[in-house]
């Protein structure tokens, strides 16, 4: 995997207030986007104040909180939107995706490029590996990047993604919280929502790993 160093940029978005990351090499400006949830106007005006150039948009699994700005976003930038290929489905349908959910029947564009296990992704100068880890989606991912993971909704501080929703499993969710666990204890989670940990703070205190 590529170390190269980066910035992380972190915003609220959405009526869920999830995280949205723009990862950037502090260089050449490349950046990718991580779940546009929402406020596509405030996650553009970002972009633009840092003179970013967006290589990508990656989504962690195919929730509505987590998708929403893909759209606006998409077409402002001319960017592809990455998904695991089980989670693709959720970005036609409203009773997936959970639009539907908030009154709304929204379906997004087809996905550029589907994720598997195991995947490396390079975007201009930032280099991504796709983690599989189901459970809260069947196609929720995990994003590795030098000592940086970003979680998604598989794995909060304190908690982690619930699996009563369409699509989840707590069986699956518990394999690949095993798989998280067995990470270097080093390294810094960015969740979907919420504060920031690390695998070793979250094996000490979360009661899912323990």
């Amino acid at each position: 995997m590529n170390n190269k160093k980066f910035n992380i940029e972190t915003m609220q978005v959405g009526y869920l207030q999830a995280n949205c990351y723009l990862v950037y090499d502090p260089a050449s400006k490349d950046a990718c986007i991580i779940d546009p949830g929402g406020d596509a106007s405030v996650i553009a005006r970002k972009i633009k104040e840092l003179s970013l150039f967006p290589r990508g948009i990656f989504l962690t699994h195919g929730h509505y909180d987590h998708i929403a700005a893909n759209n606006e976003l998409r077409k402002l930038f001319n960017t592809k939107i990455y998904i695991h290929k089980e989670d693709a489905e959720f970005l036609r349908e409203a009773s997936l995706n959970g639009s539907a959910f908030f009154g709304e029947d929204i379906k997004f564009p087809e996905a550029d490029v589907m994720l598997e296990d195991n995947s490396v992704i390079k975007n201009g100068e930032i280099e991504f590996k796709i983690i599989h880890t189901p459970g809260h989606t069947p196609g929720g991912i995990c994003i590795i990047s030098g000592d940086y993971i970003f979680t998604g909704d598989t794995l909060f501080k304190g908690s982690v993604g619930r699996w009563d929703l369409p699509g989840g499993s707590e069986k699956l969710l518990k394999e690949s919280l095993k798989k998280l666990s067995k990470l270097p204890k080093t390294m810094k989670i960015f969740p979907g929502h919420g504060d920031e940990s690390t695998i070793e703070e979250e094996l000490k205190s979360n009661p899912y790993l323990i």
